[in-house]
């Protein structure tokens, strides 16, 4: 009956949609076009550099132009570097006498706004409460893209508190960055958290950029501005210095145009920290170059399970996906169908580890910034949030308070939910389902078109796949599949742990052979 249902729908829909479906009528636009380095990957950059077509410097100022002249419209970065320019003099200094750092030296960086920087720009994950602080070190995440050469541009809007604060939010706002827009089509979402990361990267503003993630909050914005996101296996990158939400789900992972792009950035940021354990269990797993699973037929004689969970709720993604599944078949893959990967009782026992792991993780955080931290304890934040003209003006804090209610992780209640969410989602889930099906990956829709901007009812959440890798702490990446009316659409490819190799393969022979990705052209509805 599934086989007949879905034959049907593609004779009905094959003709209205491809993998770019009809574009709105309306074409108000901005010049976006001129950019001279408009869409440029990193090997581009490079050998530009090398040829001496451009110094480090004049490329980081065109960036620096195109933001004030773009994001007015956009509202993607809250802050651009007051010392961008003197970091890319010194790397030009580095390249006259013969010095390179490597594939990301002179590459023009933004950093969502609640990872650590230790320079004259504050980290406040995009809440008021947070504009005048300024951490005491660089987060290793920054750290490591300083010493591979990156210029840390600025810092990207958010969806505030990495959207944990509460009901009704809209994605990409923040008290101190106000809404972030998406680039397709102005009055459309950007998704979230890691809103302004994925605007910018899809409108040109940088060349990659760092977002995190906790369920969703990396590969949704990439999805809704068609771009490549990888949300790495928990404990692949250091999690030091980053605004938390919960310690076992949380992760930094680059955000780019391209799924070589997204690649090379990754695996300068690999690597044990000691200040976070989770990644001592990336020993023997990280690489520090992951362009060398790029391969062009990295589809032929993979088994990919199609998790089936989404199919029915928009028929306009189900078109792209059929369509997808086609392509993979036809590149040697092998497309099995899964209805199932886990218990539903995962996501209330995520939604209860995620309670206490914030409380705890966010009043170790602001311990971090020394006796100078703006706020002490997330009953700081709630007081301050409380005597605040903006930060209550379209949502509230009904997640803060609960989180404030919760004891510490001792508490059983914490631990129970911990350990039936891993379980669930681990052996019995992902792992279970991979081996039972001699799987080398799964995949999904990442998420539908995004939807209108609205503060008055929040978002409007229609489908997604983030949740099976986001819980168990396992990698997906997302890569576009297919524009519907303007909007575009992603792919999830997800696995085990550390088998962002694998998947890598696969994201990029589906990038290569089908090529969706284009650049945004601002329409105004």
């Amino acid at each position: 009956m599934k086989k007949l249902f879905h034959f049907t729908l593609l004779l009905l829909l094959l003709t209205v949609f491809s993998w770019e479906c009809t574009e709105p009528t309306t074409k108000e636009t901005l010049d976006y076009t001129s950019f001279e380095l408009n869409e440029i990957g990193i090997d581009e950059l490079q050998q530009n550099y090398k040829e001496g077509k451009y110094t480090i410097k004049q490329v980081v100022q065109l960036y620096i132009d195109r933001i004030k002249a773009l994001d007015l419209s956009l509202n993607s970065v809250i802050i651009v570097n007051p010392d961008a320019l003197q970091i890319a003099e010194e790397l030009d200094k580095e390249l006259a006498e013969g010095k390179s750092r490597g594939s990301m030296h002179g590459v023009p960086v933004l950093l969502k706004d609640n990872i650590d920087t230790h320079d004259k720009m504050p980290t406040t994950a995009g809440s008021r409460a947070l504009m005048n602080s300024h951490p005491l070190h660089d987060s290793p995440v920054a750290k490591k893209l300083r010493e591979a050469g990156a210029v840390i541009l600025g810092k990207t809007n958010l969806s505030e508190w990495a959207n944990f604060r509460g009901d009704l939010s809209s994605s990409g706002w923040s008290g101190v960055g106000g809404q972030t827009n998406n680039p397709y089509v102005l009055t459309r979402n950007p998704c979230g958290s890691s809103s302004g990361s994925g605007v910018a990267v899809s409108a040109n503003l940088c060349m990659v950029a760092i977002g995190t993630e906790t369920n969703g909050s990396i590969v949704c914005p990439s999805t809704s501005n068609g771009i490549v996101g990888i949300k790495p296996t928990v404990g692949l990158l250091s999690r030091s210095g980053i605004v938390p939400i919960s310690f076992t789900q949380d992760t930094p992972g680059p955000m780019a145009r391209s799924v070589r792009d997204a690649a090379i950035c990754l695996g300068t940021m690999t690597g044990i920290d000691s200040a976070d354990s989770k990644t001592l269990a990336s020993e023997g797993h990280y690489f520090k170059d992951y362009t060398q699973f790029l391969k062009k037929d990295g589809l032929k004689g993979k088994r990919i399970g199609f998790y089936t969970g989404s199919v029915g709720t928009d028929y306009k993604v189900d078109t792209l996906l059929y369509h997808t599944v086609d392509f993979l078949k036809s590149q040697g893959a092998e497309v099995i169908e899964i209805d199932k990967i886990y218990d539903r009782n995962a996501g209330g026992q995520s939604f209860q580890v995620l309670l206490y792991e914030f409380k705890d993780g966010l009043n170790k955080y602001f311990a971090s910034l020394g006796p100078d931290a703006p706020v002490k304890s997330l009953q700081d934040v709630i007081d301050f949030n409380n005597k605040d003209s903006i930060e209550l003006s379209f949502y509230d804090q009904h997640l803060m308070l609960m989180a404030q209610e919760k004891g510490d992780l001792d508490s059983p209640e914490y631990k129970e939910a911990l350990e039936g969410m891993l379980k669930s989602t681990r052996e019995e889930g992902i792992d279970k389902v991979m081996d039972e099906n001699n799987l080398d990956a799964m995949m999904g829709p990442t998420g539908s078109p995004a939807w209108i901007t609205d503060h008055t009812n929040g978002d409007h959440y229609m489908l997604s796949s983030s949740s099976p890798a986001a819980i168990s702490g396992y990698p997906d990446i997302t890569v576009p599949m297919g524009f519907i009316e303007g909007l575009p659409v992603g792919i999830s490819f997800w696995g085990r742990a550390w088998s962002e190799p694998t998947l890598l393969e696969i994201a990029y022979s589906f990038e290569q052979g089908t090529k969706v990705r284009k650049a945004p052209e601002f329409l105004k509805n």
